[in-house]
């Protein structure tokens, strides 16, 4: 049983806004950093995952979509990967990072004190692209928490980039937000379990962190891309807006 666990999810190739959360105090005591995928996808994709490698066995990894499209984009077996900086991400990463990213499970459960049992996932715990929100309908949770065992008291999400904690068919569902690509508020956002949960936001330097990723990148669109992730221009409206009609709300009765 574990104590405290923190929780970092959508990292996205964001070095400085990782570096801001693993600085964190409460981030360094914690027992163990679930990152639950969409990790290495954006600007500086080696140097998170070298970063997180060399915490060694503190940090539990899960895959999510995002690194799944990186891999296709290197290894084949996949489709056209809509994210653009994909390509590009795939391409600067070595082999160590390819083989790492495939191993990554989909999804990992530990035992967290106060929370019971809690499965880490990176959307849904059946599939790395649904869509759920802090609003999706009943009828939608029952729907992707069907198959899970009764003993998953908690579901950690992320995909969505929002953060939430809200009780569904008596299991609590929390996602943490993004720590790279936020949506409708700046900062890195993560999570700390146990005994209960805390949603954090940690500030940092968005316009230093701006100068330093496109320093750092060679990403063609860096400076956009840069401007427009870090100081969340996406608000929390548009973001339910995109993804509202994903979740399955336009087929309710």
């Amino acid at each position: 049983m574990l104590n405290r666990v923190a929780v970092l999810s959508d990292v996205h190739g964001v070095l400085p806004a990782l570096e801001a959360v693993l600085a964190e105090p409460d981030v360094r005591a914690a027992e163990r950093l679930v990152v639950t995928g969409d990790i290495a996808a954006g600007p500086q994709p080696a140097r998170v995952l070298d970063l997180l490698v060399g915490l060694g066995e503190r940090v539990v990894w899960v895959s999510g979509n995002a690194d799944r499209e990186l891999l296709e984009c290197r290894r084949g077996g996949g489709g056209a990967v809509p994210d653009p900086i994909a390509p590009w991400a795939a391409e600067q990463l070595r082999e160590d990072h390819l083989d790492l990213l495939a191993s990554l499970p989909a999804s990992v459960s530990l035992s967290v004190r106060g929370l019971g049992k809690v499965l880490f996932c990176h959307a849904t715990p059946r599939d790395d692209e649904e869509v759920v929100l802090v609003d999706s309908r009943l009828d939608r949770w029952a729907e992707v928490f069907d198959g899970l065992g009764s003993d998953v008291r908690t579901v950690v999400c992320g995909h969505t980039h929002m953060p939430f904690v809200r009780l569904a068919h008596g299991r609590l569902v929390i996602n943490p937000g993004s720590v790279g690509m936020p949506y409708g508020r700046a900062g890195a956002h993560w999570a700390l379990l146990g005994p209960g949960v805390e949603l954090r936001v940690t500030d940092f330097d968005i316009d230093a962190a701006v100068v330093q990723v496109c320093r750092d990148s060679s990403y063609p669109e860096v400076g956009a891309w840069a401007d427009y992730f870090l100081r969340a221009r996406a608000t929390d409206a548009d973001a339910l807006a995109a993804f509202g009609p994903r979740d399955g709300r336009g087929h309710a009765p």
